[in-house]
Parts: C-alpha cells; sequence; structure tokens
C-alpha cells in the first residue's frame, strides 16, 4: 500500500474494522487471522513511523497505558436496574397479566426473547460514534471505569460502524465463553495457580484487572442489548429493531434473540433454550422476557430497582441429597449468629458443596431440621446453597431438635434474640473476635474504605496476634509487624502501608458505611452524608432528625441513633482522626442553591414528544424537584404525555394539577406553571 501516509492509515484502520464487524458480529471472516495479523502489523509499523497518525479508534491502541491504581466511580444518568425473577409459567402468566392491564389490551403482547447471560454487566458510552467510557453496573446507580479494559475486547468496536447519533449509551454483558474459561483454567492448573469456580467469575474478574494488558489475555467477550442515555437522533421503536441496529453498529446481540407473542411464545422459547443450554457456546441462567414495544416499555414505566416491562424467567435450581452432619453457628459483623448446616459433600449444579445456609433459627425450627437428617440440597449459579427440605422418612432414632446457643460460640458472650426478630446476636461487640475480624473486614472493604491488600487471611493474623482489634488500630501497623506475618515481606508490607495511607483520604459517605452501623448500606450512607453535610451533624442529630433523610424510616434511624449513643463508637471515630483519616464535608449553610423547583413533587407518565422521561425527570432533578414513581395527595404536577394512563386518572381523582408538554418547558425554565387544561 503506497501514498499518503495518513491516507494508508485510514484505510487500514477502516480495513481492520470491518473484519472486526465481520469475524464477531457477522459470524462471516473473509480473511485467515495470519492476513489480519499482516495488516495489523502495517499499521503498527505506519503509526510508528508517524506517531502524529495515532487515533484513539486505531486498533493498535486496544492495550495502551499503564496498570491503574484502582477504578474511577462512574454515576450512571439513569440507573442500570435489576430484574424480577419468574421460576415457573404462573409466574410468567402473571407478569404478562399484569403488562396486559396496565397497557389496556385483551389480546397477546409481543416480547423478545433472549438468553440470559451469566455475566457482568456493563455500561459504554460513545460519542461521535468514538468509544469514549465503559462502566460496571455496579450497584446500579454507581459503577467503576473499565474504559481501558473494555477496550482490548475484540468484539467490542472502538468506533461504531455507520449513520450513528451524536452521543449515546448502549449496554450489555461481558462474559467468558466456555471454551475459553477451559483454556483458561488449563493454564492455570499448569502452572500451580489457583482456578476459577466458573465463568461468571473468571469474567468479572478479568474485567477488574488493574492491568489491562492482563485482562487482553483473557478470553472474554460482550453481547449488547439493551440503551441508556441518548442524544441525536430517533431510538429504534421496539427492542428487536433496537438489537437489529445494534448489530448494523458492529455491537454483538445474542444470535438466540426471538420476537415471540403472548405467553406461549414465551414458555415455548424457554423451553426450546433450555433444551439446548448445554449446548451454547457460554453459560445462561435463564430467559429474559422484554415488552417488544418501547413506547409500551415507557408507558409501563418501573418500580424502585426494576423495569415493570421485562422479566428474567430462571432456570430451575440444580438439587441434590446428602446427609446434614452437624450444625454450626457462625457470628457475623454486627453480631447476628447463622445457622450453617455441615454437608456430606456432594456434587450439586457442577459444584461441589459441603455447606448450607440455614438463615435463622425460624427456618430451622419451619423446616424441623436436625442433625443426621437426610435433605435436599438446592444450588443456583453463585447463590449460596441452601438447604430445601428435609426428608423424615429416612431421619435417624432420636435426632433432637437443634436450639438456639445461650453463649456466643466464639467469645461466651450472652446472646440475646428480640421476641419479634428472627435474628439472634452476640452482645460481645469488639470484645469478640468474630464480631472484630468482620467488623475489620467491611471497614476495608472496596466499597468502605478501599484498602488494598487487607484480605479475609491477613486480618485473621492480626486479630488472632492480637495486633489489632479496632479499625483505628490498621493505622498504627509498622513495616516490621506487617513483614513478620506469614507470607509476607517487605515489599508487601510497603504496599499494606502505601495502601492505608492511600485510603485516608476519602469520602463521608465511604466512612459512614465503613463503621458497620446496622442497616446501614451504601445508599443510607450516601443519603446521610448527602442530607447532614458533616459527621458531627450525623453524631448528633435526633431520631425525628434522622427520619427526615429520604428512604430512612424509623427502624434504621435508630440504628443510626443507637450507634452514636455508645461512647466507645465516638472514642473510635476521634482515634481514626487522630491517625490521619480525613474526609470532605460541607456546612448545611455551604450547600448549593436549592434550585427553583426546591420542594416540587412531580410525576411523569404518558409519552413526551420532545423527551423521555428518563431524560425529564434528570432535568428536574437538577432543578430541584422530587420526581416520584407514583400519584399521591403531595404530588404538585403530573405532567401527562400521550396515552397516559392510571396515574392521570389517579391525578384526576386526587385534584392534583396536570401538565402537558408546554408546562414542563415551562418548569424546566424554572417557572410554576399553573395546572393544564383537563
Amino acid at each position: 500500500m503506497t501514498g499518503d501516509p495518513a491516507e494508508q492509515a485510514s484505510k487500514l484502520r477502516a480495513l481492520l474494522a470491518e473484519h472486526d464487524r465481520r469475524y464477531y458480529v457477522l459470524d462471516e471472516p473473509q480473511i485467515s487471522d495470519a492476513e489480519y495479523d499482516q495488516l495489523l502489523l502495517q499499521l503498527r509499523a505506519l503509526e510508528a513511523q508517524h506517531p502524529e497518525l495515532i487515533r484513539p479508534d486505531s486498533p493498535t491502541q486496544r492495550v495502551s497505558g499503564s496498570p491503574a491504581a484502582g477504578f474511577a466511580p462512574v454515576t450512571h444518568g439513569i440507573p442500570m436496574l435489576s430484574l424480577d425473577n419468574a421460576f415457573n409459567a404462573e409466574d410468567v402468566a402473571s407478569f404478562d397479566q399484569r403488562v396486559r392491564e396496565r397497557l389496556g389490551v385483551s389480546g397477546p403482547i409481543d416480547y423478545c426473547a433472549e438468553p440470559k447471560l451469566d455475566g457482568l454487566a456493563v455500561s459504554l458510552r460513545y460519542r461521535q460514534g468514538l468509544l469514549m467510557q465503559a462502566a460496571t453496573r455496579g450497584d446500579g446507580a454507581t459503577g467503576e471505569d473499565v474504559t481501558a479494559n473494555l477496550r482490548t475486547i475484540r468484539s467490542v468496536p472502538l468506533r461504531l460502524h455507520g449513520e450513528v447519533p451524536e452521543e449515546m449509551e448502549v449496554r450489555g454483558e461481558v462474559f467468558m465463553p466456555v471454551a475459553g474459561f477451559a483454556r483458561l483454567n488449563a493454564a492455570a492448573m499448569a502452572v500451580g495457580e489457583k482456578q476459577f469456580v466458573n465463568p461468571r467469575n473468571a469474567a468479572a474478574g478479568s474485567l477488574r484487572q488493574l492491568d489491562p494488558g492482563a485482562t487482553a489475555r483473557r478470553p472474554l467477550d460482550a453481547f449488547f442489548y439493551a440503551l441508556g442515555q441518548w442524544r441525536g437522533g430517533e431510538p429504534p421503536s421496539s427492542q428487536t429493531g433496537l438489537l437489529s441496529q445494534l448489530g448494523r453498529w458492529g455491537l454483538r446481540t445474542s444470535p438466540e434473540a426471538r420476537l415471540v407473542r403472548g405467553v406461549e411464545g414465551c414458555v415455548k422459547y424457554f423451553a426450546e433454550l433450555g433444551a439446548r443450554r448445554s449446548e451454547l457456546p457460554y453459560q445462561i441462567d435463564g430467559v429474559v422476557y422484554k415488552v417488544n414495544s418501547r413506547a409500551d416499555q415507557e408507558r409501563l414505566g418501573q418500580v424502585s430497582r426494576a423495569p415493570r416491562w421485562a422479566i428474567a424467567h430462571k432456570f430451575p435450581a440444580d438439587e441434590a441429597r446428602t446427609v446434614l452432619r452437624d450444625i454450626e453457628f457462625q457470628v457475623g459483623r454486627t453480631g447476628a449468629l447463622t445457622p450453617v448446616a455441615r454437608l456430606e459433600p456432594v456434587l450439586v449444579g457442577g459444584a461441589t458443596v459441603s455447606n448450607a445456609t440455614l438463615h435463622n433459627m425460624d427456618e430451622i425450627e419451619r423446616k424441623d431440621v436436625r442433625r443426621g437428617d437426610t435433605v435436599i440440597v438446592r444450588r443456583a449459579g453463585d447463590v449460596i446453597p441452601e438447604i430445601v427440605r428435609v426428608l423424615p422418612e429416612f431421619r435417624v432414632k432420636g435426632a433432637r431438635p437443634v436450639h438456639l446457643p445461650k453463649v456466643c460460640p466464639v467469645c461466651g458472650s450472652p446472646v440475646i434474640r428480640d421476641p419479634d426478630q428472627a435474628v439472634a446476636r452476640c452482645t460481645g461487640g469488639f470484645t469478640c473476635a468474630a464480631q472484630r475480624k468482620e467488623a475489620l473486614r467491611h471497614f476495608a472493604s472496596r466499597r468502605a474504605l478501599d484498602i488494598e491488600g487487607f484480605g479475609e487471611k491477613l486480618i485473621d493474623q492480626l486479630v488472632e496476634r492480637q495486633l489489632i482489634s479496632t479499625p483505628a488500630d490498621l493505622y498504627a501497623l509498622n513495616a516490621t509487624t506487617l513483614a513478620a506475618l506469614d507470607r509476607m515481606g517487605e515489599k508487601s508490607a510497603a504496599n499494606l502501608l502505601e495502601a492505608l495511607e492511600h485510603s485516608k483520604h476519602t469520602t463521608l459517605a465511604r466512612v459512614l458505611y465503613a463503621l458497620g452501623i446496622r442497616d446501614v448500606g451504601e445508599a443510607t450512607a450516601a443519603a446521610l452524608a448527602e442530607h447532614f453535610g458533616s459527621l458531627k451533624a450525623v453524631q448528633d442529630a435526633d431520631l425525628e432528625q434522622i427520619q427526615q433523610v429520604p428512604d430512612i424510616g424509623p427502624v434504621i434511624a435508630a440504628h443510626v441513633h443507637e450507634f452514636w449513643a455508645v461512647p466507645d463508637h465516638r472514642k473510635e471515630l476521634k482515634r481514626l482522626q487522630d491517625a490521619g483519616l480525613k474526609w470532605a464535608e460541607h456546612a448545611p449553610a455551604a450547600r448549593p442553591s436549592p434550585g427553583p423547583l426546591a420542594g416540587l413533587t412531580v410525576v411523569l407518565t404518558g409519552t413526551l414528544g420532545g423527551y423521555t422521561r428518563e431524560q425529564a425527570g434528570e432535568e428536574l432533578r437538577a432543578l430541584g424537584a422530587k420526581v416520584s414513581g407514583s400519584v399521591s395527595a403531595k404530588t404538585d404536577y403530573v405532567i401527562a404525555g400521550a396515552e397516559a394512563g392510571s396515574k392521570r386518572a389517579r391525578a384526576e381523582k386526587l385534584g392534583v394539577a396536570i401538565l402537558d408538554e408546554a408546562g414542563l418547558k415551562q418548569l424546566l425554565a424554572g417557572r410554576r406553571p399553573g395546572p393544564a387544561k383537563n
């Protein structure tokens, strides 16, 4: 190839991108691997001679840069929702009935049926067709930036094919094909390394490698199936149309996706795919049904964490029969005692199971589980195995019921159980080694203080040698102490101390989560931090003030209040601060202006011409309004687009002001209009 170097590079990039599309998307390769590699070598040589020609979408740039120190958080503009589950045909029929009732349809609904991949959900953002960012699902609201790692997956296009929107977000699943998983484990076994349990764990671990080069060496693949945010042009009007469009852009979609009609079509597809499940080149754990019309999807909307227009039909869990040898009680971070069944090892769902959860004493009593019983054990995917039922006909003579221990099996402190609760708890607190270990693991975990390297075995050593007992003790560790531990050395000790130093600069939300306040998860910790702004304000808040935080009820408020009523907890925070732990705070008076729509509660319904409901909701929130999913007497406005249904009717019944799209535009301009004409 001769001529202008820029023109040569452009032609080579386009040619390689087209061959990638034919190989990965169309499954119609036109050249051999050797010929492809030769083209790639030509492009590399050309870019080496003319570095100014290197572009982010060049195939030579799939692996670039140094290993990252960690993954930056990415906030999803539109949350990545979970799916409700169906476990049988009756559940699917109930889902279909709800859909038809909400849409006011009597006849059968068209659904797009797709395999439910057993992988890791991701979001990719393209601007002008160029891949700009990739993130994991995370908790649905916030994920991790894995752009460098996603770029290494050959089936993921760095630049989309054909005409594309100005900016869009596509969502899909990264997975590891079964054959690639087998090769990966065979290679690990050959060099004596730890093997992965299943392809899903392998995919998740591979995508979260800090070195993109390590990810590039893993056999990852991806399918795409959804849109997030969108700007420029009109999105396809159906789910099947979306899948076709994704394919035209060069994004792989499942070849097993089908358009089916009604419950009968869904159940037939489920049975047919289930019969071929073991033949598929990737693992699936069920089928997803989505209402095919995207307009109907908009009308159906969502509940807090799941869309109303889609459901996952899970394959039956694998079960096996075995003998329960013993029941032990484990003590968790909050002192909760969890009964664990020790089983005669049995193969269930492709894995050997020797332990199973029994949840709590209510569960033991309800199922009448006794030591020595023959039981049925269930395992579904990565879910912790559980005892489904006891087979009383095999019960040994003299088997006695199991009783809750009166004292903690770890520290000997009294065990208490509130009459209205299923959970029993050890009263030992930090004096209990089990609670210390779990509390410290939680404090150092990735979503808390994210102290890299402080894993389970290291914390076990430190607690058992009485080197640490509370979180603040972590920051008093030194290189000499760490280097003397098992399987440690000077380099590892230095890395751990660096990780500890790095963790000292964090956020108030992470600190509140890391402290392990009962029932305070990430979302609640973030809400407390946002509402109060400072740790002192959280500590000094009374029950009524805590309950003013959005989505915090009286039970969690009581737990937060009780936590700070314990003097030792306040002393521990002081020790952490003295050790150098810092977090950003803002006084309530220094908070940003609440916005012109502060105090308004707005509900969106129907199809809006100029916006999706997600876009409109996002802009309304930015102006200070609360966007709710249901209409109540406290609702200020219902914005009703075309084909608005039950929410408009409820607004009329309650006398809530109803706005059309002109009213929405006034709100977005910061003005509060009067009600639209009904």
